[in-house]
């Protein structure tokens, strides 16, 4: 994490360095004030503003959401549910050559979570954490997933582009490619019902089984041991815009 905070903090020093010599000779009557657009990418669907700080750099702002929902099942488990992309972005685009930049910023609020209800039909059998069990006919399996990350994440972008032209047009259209590094994520399991035995002649509460328990911390350490590699979340991005003059 700090390796990452280091480069962030070295791009936006480039940045801001540069943006300060330009300052000194920037006329700040020909720079675009106030800018909108919106973008579709790997965020969601979102909405920005932008204003430009010299004639070489933009600070915007923007929000991104948007939901995907399905249906699946693993191990005899049916879950049902999605991934939820939500967020607040900020970032600073210093522009090194035309509309060539680098931009570095964060997601202020990385609200990008999975979630899902679970479901074990009556007399079914599933495994969880490498062990069979059966799902209870009076008092079946169900429960809940979810999949969360940090909620604040750094970013560093490349792209082409202005949503702020320096020049008569109104009109901007921007394409960048990044990544924001979110951390590990986080997964969480709970279950509830009964699991019975192969005959079904004696049943027991999850809550009251501890082998059961144990299962759903396994499965949960291996879900979480697989996704530990998966700390960014890519950024690509296309975003149209209208500049006020």
């Amino acid at each position: 994490m700090s390796r990452v905070w280091s480069c962030l903090h070295g791009t936006l020093a480039v940045c801001l360095g540069g943006a300060l010599v330009q300052t000194a000779f920037a006329q700040s009557d020909e720079m675009p004030r106030l800018g909108v657009g919106f973008s579709v990418g790997t965020l969601g669907v979102g909405a920005e503003a932008a204003t430009s700080i010299t004639r070489h750099s933009d600070v915007r702002v923007g929000f991104n959401g948007f939901e995907y929902n399905t249906t699946t099942s693993k191990d005899g488990i049916s879950y049902n549910g999605g991934l939820k992309l939500l967020s607040l972005d900020a970032f600073y685009d210093y522009y090194l050559l035309g509309p060539f930049h680098v931009s570095g910023g964060a997601l202020l609020y990385d609200g990008i979570d999975g979630h899902a209800s679970a479901a074990v039909p009556g007399g079914r059998s599933f495994t969880l954490g490498g062990t069979q069990y059966f799902s209870s006919f009076s008092d079946p399996i169900t429960g809940t997933a979810n999949l969360n990350f940090n909620k604040a994440a750094p970013g560093v972008l490349l792209g082409v582009g202005n949503l702020l032209p320096r020049n008569g047009r109104q009109w901007g259209i921007r394409f960048e490619i990044g990544g924001v590094y979110q951390g590990s994520a986080k997964t969480t399991l709970n279950f509830t019902g009964s699991t019975c035995n192969g005959q079904f002649s004696s049943c027991q509460t999850t809550a009251s089984n501890p082998s059961f328990q144990s299962s759903v911390q396994s499965e949960q350490s291996k879900i979480n041991k697989d996704l530990k590699s998966i700390n960014f979340w890519p950024i690509i991005s296309l975003s149209f815009g209208f500049k006020f003059k």
